[in-house]
């Protein structure tokens, strides 16, 4: 195996059991880690549109329509009109929802400590400077770049 197919497969897995991890950790809170994504998005941003919430995305690629109307369903997002444009909808979380971001918060925290543990002693910013330049203008990193450079309200 040369070793630009090993990073790739390497990456691959560690996704893979990461977001395995994360759905365990969730369970409690019968939540997706999708879903969970959405939450802690409006929690930091809200209040926001539906074009506005997938632009700051990385779950979900186009518009979270989906996720979004089994989210209000569970009363974890309430949706109300613009006061500016009638045609446009703003997101906002309900108390319940706020309630699932203290949990989601605890479990972030549990998944940062264990990725704390297996950095020790590695480069961890050469490792993300690295990763950057693969998502790089990619949805995804473009997605991530603007959660890094938007100001939390």
């Amino acid at each position: 195996m040369q070793p630009a197919e090993e990073l790739r497969y390497l990456i691959l897995a560690a996704q893979r059991e990461g977001s395995r991890m994360f759905t365990e950790l969730l369970k409690p809170l019968d939540l997706t880690p999708s879903q969970s994504e959405v939450l802690r998005v409006l929690y930091d941003y809200e209040p926001l549109s539906m074009i506005e919430l997938g632009d700051l995305l990385v779950c979900e690629t186009g518009s979270p329509s989906r996720l979004v109307n089994r989210l209000v369903e569970a009363d974890l997002i309430k949706q109300e009109k613009s006061e500016e444009d009638s045609r446009k909808v703003k997101l906002e979380l309900t108390q319940k929802g706020r309630d699932a971001v203290s949990g989601i918060r605890a479990v972030e925290e549990q998944m940062y400590a264990s990725i704390g543990v297996l950095l020790e002693g590695a480069p961890v910013q050469e490792i993300i400077r690295l990763l950057w330049k693969q998502v790089d203008g990619k949805p995804s990193g473009k997605a991530l770049a603007r959660r890094k450079t938007q100001k939390v309200p």
